[in-house]
């Protein structure tokens, strides 16, 4: 991700001032992010929160692609407004996906009067990927658990291991396959028939462009920013 996003930000007139990897993170102090006008973070999600923090004491806005640390969202939006920061956070950059969890949700209103359908959500990812379900798949879920009564809360899932689940549970199946970048599938299946709204994407560059789109976006703001934010569908 990190050459990838480079290459956007360079093909758009951006300089990269700084590269922070596993080399030399732990030498790194808010002071040496000062150089930037704005971070892009893309790790895992046990470093993501310090990460955060960082750049929050730097004073730099920060866009975090990283997903799995949301259970610690509320800190974060805490830290951030006690710095009086500026952070964008999403489950997905990609124009496309950010397309797809607005139909998704629209797509669960109509739905809603139709108990006869079930849905459940598949999801597949490059087998590098640390977090499971995908923050995009969990996205997808709470978008349809806001619109169909019928079901409460997702449980996951995982391909290799299939099993019966509580009607009022939404299920998330997730696969790990090697050189996939991301699907992501949202079913409903009836007796009749099943209508189905999917996004596939064939390499990393949505993600990243996307992720240079917000980092301009966030430039001279201050707050908590999503990319509903940014992309406004």
């Amino acid at each position: 991700m990190g050459h990838i996003i480079e290459e956007i930000a360079l093909s758009r007139g951006h300089e990269i001032v700084l590269k922070i990897d596993v080399e030399n993170r732990k030498d790194i102090k808010p002071e040496d992010l000062k150089v930037g006008d704005v971070a892009i973070e893309f790790t895992a999600p046990a470093s993501a929160i310090d990460n955060i923090n960082l750049c929050m004491d730097a004073g730099v806005p920060l866009v975090v692609g990283t997903t799995g640390w949301y259970e610690k969202l509320e800190e974060v939006k805490k830290n951030v407004s006690d710095k009086n920061g500026s952070l964008v956070y999403a489950s997905n950059y990609s124009v496309g996906v950010n397309m797809l969890f607005a139909m998704n949700k629209i797509l669960a209103k109509w739905m809603n009067g139709y108990p006869d359908y079930n849905v459940e959500i598949e999801e597949v990812h490059h087998t590098q990927k640390l977090d499971s379900p995908s923050g995009t798949a969990i996205t997808l879920a709470d978008g349809i658990i806001e619109n169909i009564d019928r079901k409460e809360e997702w449980q996951k899932q995982s391909i290799n291991l299939p099993k019966p689940i509580e009607q009022e549970l939404l299920k998330i199946v997730f696969d790990r396959k090697d050189g996939v970048p991301g699907i992501h599938k949202v079913r409903y299946t009836s007796e009749i028939d099943e209508i189905q709204i999917s996004h596939e994407a064939f390499n990393r560059k949505g993600f990243a462009f996307g992720a240079v789109i917000a980092a301009e976006f966030i430039k001279n703001k201050k707050g908590i920013f999503t990319a509903n934010d940014i992309f406004g569908f």
